[in-house]
């Protein structure tokens, strides 16, 4: 055997071995190595404190890690396109909400993104929406808050929310189309933020996810509803008060992964997230931040709801006249 033949024959096993590793690599059952768990807004939010909640639990059912990345910013959007752009592999998961996948691309014409291109696997957690207020605004419900805001000398409140075209930015701006009261919006890239520049004093009020959090920061006014919420029973309900009746909004978090994933991939996220929501501990974690859990629902019913809520929030958006900016 010369050289020359034996060299091609070692460099053609060492090539057929590659392409054997490489099929065993591509073969192998999902997932083998760590799934990242995008959450869009900074750490010390709401969202975050879901995500840790479920985080190593969902990395036990999936004999991987669950690596929690923080991206805020446009309303959650950059976290959002982040997911999209990466492949519809199961390995990059996104903790939404319609926030993100439904009214960011209606407030802002730079998002790329459209809520038909995620599927969602399933809601983690339901949560009322309260507003808060500054511990210094003289107002403790919302007709009061309302008449505050008539009489301002015209300057109306300002309110801040997670960003133009977020649900909350929605709801407020609903709420002062209905009123009459005048306000202005003080966009934020999250919660957390949010909540810290009105603990000093620099926003007057915000409608906001009800979280354990808020109190000995922010005055609670009212559940945005007609009935006051088994979370908090102490706060009153805007039904309560005379200005705003039938006002009921509330969201949700959820898991979602870029449309495309594979249905393999898709069932086995679907089995092992319900195996964590069964979980007492998570539970616990979870309903400590101030959601309630939410139940568990097969994929077709989660594709139903996120079909039926993009409805709803695109026509909140357009009785506003939201338009993209």
């Amino acid at each position: 055997m010369n050289a020359p033949f034996a060299l091609t024959r070692k460099l053609g096993t060492l090539l057929a071995g590659l392409l054997l590793a490489g099929a065993a690599t591509a073969a192998d059952p999902y997932p083998s190595r760590p799934v990242t768990l995008m959450v869009p807004y900074p750490a010390g939010g709401l969202s975050d404190s879901i995500a840790r909640a479920i985080s190593v639990p969902l990395g036990k059912a999936l004999g991987q890690p669950v690596i929690v990345d923080n991206l805020g910013g446009v309303s959650g959007a950059l976290a959002a396109q982040k997911v999209l752009k990466a492949p519809a592999d199961g390995y990059m998961l996104f903790l939404g909400s319609p926030n993100e996948v439904i009214l960011s691309p209606l407030a802002n014409a730079a998002v790329k993104l459209r809520a038909e291109d995620f599927r969602l696997l399933t809601q983690l957690t339901v949560n009322p929406l309260v507003m808060v207020a500054r511990k210094d605004l003289p107002a403790n419900s919302i007709d009061e808050i309302v008449a505050l805001g008539k009489s301002a000398g015209g300057k109306g409140l300002t309110y801040g929310s997670v960003g133009v075209g977020s649900m909350y930015h929605l709801v407020t701006e609903s709420m002062a189309q209905q009123t009459g009261i005048k306000l202005t919006h003080v966009p934020y890239k999250g919660g957390a933020p949010l909540l810290q520049d009105m603990g000093g004093g620099n926003v007057d009020i915000a409608i906001l996810p009800y979280a354990t959090n808020y109190r000995g920061i922010v005055k609670l006014v009212g559940w945005v509803g007609d009935q006051r919420s088994k979370l908090d029973s102490s706060i009153p309900a805007f039904g309560e008060g005379k200005v705003l009746k039938n006002f009921n909004q509330q969201i949700w978090a959820g898991i979602l992964v870029k449309t495309g994933t594979p249905e393999d991939v898709a069932v086995r996220l679907h089995k092992a997230l319900a195996e964590v929501m069964q979980d007492a501990e998570v539970r616990k974690l979870l309903e400590a931040t101030g959601s309630e859990v939410a139940k568990t629902t097969s994929l077709g019913e989660a594709s139903k709801l996120l079909e039926a809520e993009t409805a709803k929030f695109r026509a909140m958006a357009k009785s506003i006249n939201l338009q993209p900016q």
